[in-house]
């Protein structure tokens, strides 16, 4: 078998230290320089030769800069000899740019997909993406984790006799019912119409939410813009107080502040697929970590990892 190397980037090394220690493997030095013109190089500074290497970053601010990082770690690790390459990508920021809704735009998701596997990506092992076309953008295996699991767990420990699943719109509706039948509750969906990056409208609720405790379920939280619409509906509906869920905590612009200060917003979780220094006593963060580990195990042994990803 071949020997695995762990290897992170500068986006999020508590979760890199958090999963090699679940691994019980030691995570691998690399140096990352930045030149006086503001060009990036990077150095693995460990024996990749033959090994099963993983590289471990998440897509966070600066998007830009920690993108180039990872496509320079994926060269570094092809032009080292070694024999898979797996980007770990907890957080895929550009998994928004899935379409082309207008005139004469860029399809993100796919030239990012595309550049991965340009640099020597041999497969992808990522969390949550935004949605499920993107998983089609590559041209090399990827392994599409859900943090359902984590988060059903942690709400199983709530009293969930007076609760519903609310999903901000009917295509994250499969998720939502997905996670409902987890905690064997019912789900409502949000009837939402994007008119910009910063304004959406959610004309109804599709379900009954009247003098519910709603948990809202989305796949991120950015600036907010969706849920606190969604919440501003859940209130003219009569819902009697709201828990947010989500994989991927951004919180831009203040947001979890905004929606931690709501009256009826119980609670605001999420995982540590993104580094949050925010803190709150509303906010709690599950840790992906355990998964991620098991995931990266069952592929370096060869074995199945639908179980961690099967709804």
């Amino acid at each position: 078998m071949r020997e695995i190397a762990v290897f992170g980037g500068t986006s999020h090394p508590a979760l890199t230290a958090e999963i090699c220690a679940h691994l019980a493997v030691p995570q691998r030095p690399v140096l990352v320089k930045r030149f006086a013109n503001d060009c990036l190089e990077v150095q693995l500074q460990s024996n990749c030769r033959e090994r099963d290497v993983y590289l471990i970053q998440s897509l966070v601010r600066p998007v830009q800069d920690h993108l180039v990082e990872l496509l320079l770690m994926a060269d570094a690790a092809r032009g080292a000899s070694a024999a898979r390459v797996t980007a770990v990508i907890p957080h895929y920021a550009y998994g928004r740019s899935d379409k082309k809704d207008a005139p004469r735009i860029s399809i993100g998701g796919r030239l990012v997909a595309d550049l991965l596997v340009t640099a020597g990506v041999n497969r992808v092992l990522t969390l949550n993406l935004h949605s499920p076309q993107v998983h089609g953008f590559f041209s090399v295996p990827v392994d599409h984790l859900h943090a359902l699991r984590e988060l059903a767990a942690h709400f199983r420990q709530r009293d969930l006799s007076n609760a519903v699943v609310v999903s901000p719109d009917l295509g994250y509706a499969k998720s939502a019912a997905a996670f409902a039948r987890r905690l064997g509750l019912t789900v409502a969906a949000g009837g939402k119409e994007r008119i910009s990056d910063t304004e959406v409208r959610i004309a109804a609720i599709i379900g009954d939410v009247a003098g519910r405790d709603a948990i809202v379920l989305d796949d991120e939280i950015s600036r907010g813009t969706t849920v606190f619409e969604l919440l501003d509906r859940l209130r003219a509906d009569g819902a009697r107080s709201a828990a947010v869920a989500c994989t991927h905590g951004l919180f831009a612009d203040n947001s979890l502040d905004k929606l931690a200060a709501a009256a009826d917003v119980t609670e605001i979780v999420c995982t540590n697929s993104a580094p949050i220094e925010a803190e709150h006593p509303k906010l709690t963060i599950l840790s992906v970590a355990p998964a991620l580990s098991e995931a990266i195990r069952r592929i370096h042994d060869g074995e199945s990892v639908s179980s961690l990803f099967d709804h």
